[in-house]
């Protein structure tokens, strides 16, 4: 039997032939109609399909290689590599790579590196990725960290962001500051992380060493482009100067980089928590214009505009949101100010300053109920400063009057009773406002709100990092100031990738959270059957599950095809 081709009008056709001897020659006794090789593919599958297999293994492939294919299009391991050096050569891949990886398992199964290649084996990339769970050991990843100086890593750091830009076209134009600070399980005792400090808990644990971060993010699809990591006991006032001029620095550079001759202009977004008379005073020398917000205290007589003076911003883009501006000197200088009011912000703030009022009248007439039972031995003084502990808010104080009469434990009562008028003032003072102040003196008031609202986007990316499933900071194994870091920028990286995947699937249409598109992503399976050997090895066979079909706009988004198995 011997395969035969047949060319007819140019294209090509099979036969199955069987030759043999008649009177001692060749002569072919036999021809079969094989088809097209497409023809012939078809019965193999039909064949194959048959056969049941003798076992399927169920991979993860959608998330992992969309992340992959990000990572590879801002070529990370060659930006790391061309910094740090190339591969060693007992090495089982660059130092790049081993970083690229950890940022991967951060978007998509945030694990320890102990746990990496446990983790690695559930997934399809090995496959794509040409890279063996047989060299991802978790000391190898360490070693990876400890080959990039805290120098080397600030290089990497600019040049990662330089790419973000350029290969995403990013618009820099309005960048939103914050910071924040993680927990951590690090052992008081131990003295080789002075970046882990006790200080002032954002997520409550006062009992643990807190690592703070702060971040530049992007208004256009919220990408962190500087991120830098602090000491935890550290007020977030303190590390402000640190990231303008760090901002200030990779502003010129992008200039430089880009060939032109002017510097683009940068809007530099930040909030209250960040004020001081220095730190205006250092965004104005960089250069960069802002977006701040400033405590009502500064400005009082601002918060007694009658409404009948603030006008609609833009009904589409905020609803009822109203303002009305004027100039006041803030921080010793003569600024743009802008009075905001908020109808949603003033209905949470009415609701939330009930319940905290709700919960100091109880303490409140907890107290009175022991006072009149008589049974405190405290002195007046002392009652009164308990009295001002459970009252400190000011607006608490602006409406709850305490009268606390006698003078001996049997004579002592309290009175607590609510000022409604005084509650009306405030709620029509100072709930659903913001004081904003801006360098821009020309831009309409609609667009300096619409900046100020990207500090969301700063918040959003705190939000994301806290999450325990995807993009987290958490676990970290990690005990030594020189690894927190390298720990810090994977994450940051992670998040970086993470929201560039965001971007691109919202410019495409596809408006999900970071979890939702992850979790759609991981959908799209792949799927390993193993076939019975006929001789020599099993034969296996891989292809994508059928959430390829339902998610076909993402895997053409994040171009999966590239990646999936060929077909066998």
């Amino acid at each position: 039997m011997a395969l035969y081709k047949k060319t007819v009008n140019g294209k090509v056709y099979w036969y199955l032939r069987e030759m043999a001897r008649v009177d001692g020659k060749p002569k072919m006794v036999s021809e079969r109609y094989l088809g097209s090789a497409k023809d012939i593919e078809k019965l193999l599958d039909a064949k194959e399909a048959a056969i049941v297999p003798e076992k399927t293994r169920h991979l993860g492939f959608g998330d992992s290689a969309a992340v992959w294919g990000i990572l590879q299009r801002l070529d990370v391991a060659g930006i790391i590599d061309g910094v740090v050096g190339p591969r060693r050569s007992d090495a089982g891949a660059s130092a790049g790579t081993y970083l690229s990886l950890a940022a991967l398992n951060r978007v998509v199964a945030p694990t320890s590196k102990l746990g990496f290649a446990d983790w690695w084996k559930t997934t399809a990339a090995d496959r794509f990725t040409k890279i063996p769970a047989s060299v991802l050991d978790h000391r190898r990843f360490w070693d990876a960290m400890h080959r990039v100086s805290l120098e080397e890593l600030a290089v990497v750091e600019e040049r990662i962001a330089l790419a973000i830009i350029s290969e995403f076209n990013l618009d820099i134009s309005a960048l939103a500051l914050d910071m924040t600070n993680f927990a951590t399980y690090i052992d008081s005792a131990n003295e080789k992380a002075p970046i882990a400090q006790r200080g002032k808990a954002k997520q409550k644990r006062t009992d643990l060493r807190l690592v703070g971060l702060g971040l530049v993010i992007t208004r256009d699809g919220g990408i962190p482009l500087l991120a830098h990591a602090y000491p935890g006991n550290k007020p977030d006032l303190t590390q402000f100067p640190v990231r303008i001029d760090a901002l200030g620095a990779r502003h010129r550079k992008l200039a430089e980089t880009a060939g032109t001759g002017e510097t683009p202009e940068v809007t530099v977004v930040f909030d209250a928590g960040q004020n001081s008379a220095s730190n205006f005073s250092r965004v104005t020398d960089t250069e960069l214009a802002f977006v701040g917000s400033i405590p009502p205290s500064h400005v009082t007589e601002l918060l007694k505009t009658p409404a009948k003076d603030r006008a609609i911003v833009d009904g589409a883009r905020f609803g009822g949101l109203t303002a009305a501006e004027t100039r006041k000197v803030v921080y010793g200088t003569e600024r743009r100010v802008i009075l905001t009011h908020s109808p949603t912000l003033h209905e949470k703030q009415v609701a939330g300053f009930a319940q905290t009022l709700a919960k100091a009248q109880a303490k409140l007439a907890d107290l009175a109920e022991t006072l009149a039972r008589g049974k405190t031995r405290r002195t007046t003084a002392a009652l009164t400063d308990h009295i001002a502990s459970i009252t400190g808010d000011p607006w608490l104080r602006r409406v709850l009057d305490c009268e606390l009469t006698g003078t001996t434990p049997a004579t002592r009562r309290l009175t607590v009773s609510v000022n409604e008028k005084a509650r009306a003032e405030l709620e029509d003072e100072a709930f659903g406002k913001r004081i904003l102040v801006t360098t821009h003196e020309d831009w309409p008031v609609a667009e300096v709100v619409a900046a100020y609202q990207s500090q969301s986007d700063a918040e959003f990316g705190f939000r994301q990092l806290k999450d325990p499933h995807v993009v987290s900071f958490s676990p970290m194994h990690h005990w030594t100031e020189h690894n927190i870091r390298i720990h810090t920028f994977t994450c940051v990286l992670a998040l970086q990738i993470a929201h560039l995947m965001r971007r691109e699937a919202d410019n495409a249409d596809e408006h999900h959270s970071v979890r939702e598109l992850l979790e759609r992503l991981a959908s799209i399976g792949e799927t390993v059957m193993i076939y019975p050997s006929t001789g020599g090895r099993p034969k296996a066979r891989r292809m994508l599950t059928e959430e390829i079909d339902t998610y076909s706009k993402l895997a053409e988004i994040f171009n999966l095809t590239k990646l999936a198995p060929k077909k066998s």
